[in-house]
């Protein structure tokens, strides 16, 4: 698996020069780079089908579950429940690692990309409110979405939100969205099924 691209949505304040976070950049980049299809390949190659039709395409879930368990590998919890929101709870953040008093938390977009922006927003309010010191979204470029079998958020269609986010007044933290994009297509691979345990794609 391979990171196509990186955009800093939020970069205020000294953490991004931090020790801690050029530690959690490097567990995310391993926890994304380590993910192979066929397992024991070194590399990640998706089956070349598209994912419009019934049936057909990968599935996204069992990609994001072998990011999960490599950072629960290196210490994050997973499926934290953070108390963000003043009316409603949001959904529990996908990983977070404990920096000080704050945590930095990933996403891994496995729905639409209305998805996509409840996400971000709910970061952007964590870090507001100085609950989070950061967080990251990782989603698929358009290149990779066309062979998943769920109509997931991707870059491009997120892309254009970007300066409404980074128009915030925030006095400390990193908001990152990362692009991820496999290494091949073969119609000689076998498609990863909805129910593939994740530990088998790393």
């Amino acid at each position: 698996m391979k990171i196509e691209q990186i955009e800093r949505i939020i970069d205020a304040g000294t953490f991004s020069q931090s020790a801690d976070w050029l530690r959690i950049e490097e567990q995310i980049f391993q926890a994304i780079q380590f993910i192979e299809w066929p397992p024991g390949s070194g590399s990640f190659t998706l089956r070349k089908e598209s994912g419009k039709k019934r049936g057909q395409g990968s599935g996204v879930k069992p990609i994001k579950s072998a990011c999960m368990q490599k950072l629960e590998s290196f210490g994050w919890k997973l499926e934290t429940p953070v108390d963000i929101a003043s009316v409603r709870r949001p959904g529990p953040m996908d990983a977070t690692c404990k920096v000080n008093e704050r945590l930095f938390c990933v996403e891994w977009e496995t729905g639409n990309i209305s998805s996509s922006h409840r996400s971000v927003n709910k970061m952007a309010l964590g870090i507001m409110k100085k609950i989070l010191i950061g967080g990251a979204l990782i989603l698929p470029t358009r290149a990779m979405y066309r062979y998943l079998t769920d109509r997931v958020g991707n870059f491009p269609e997120l892309s254009p939100y970007f300066p409404l986010w980074k128009s915030l007044i925030v006095q400390e933290g990193l908001l990152l969205v990362i692009a991820i994009e496999h290494d091949a297509v073969s119609d000689k691979v076998d498609r990863i099924s909805k129910g593939t345990d994740g530990r088998a794609l790393w």
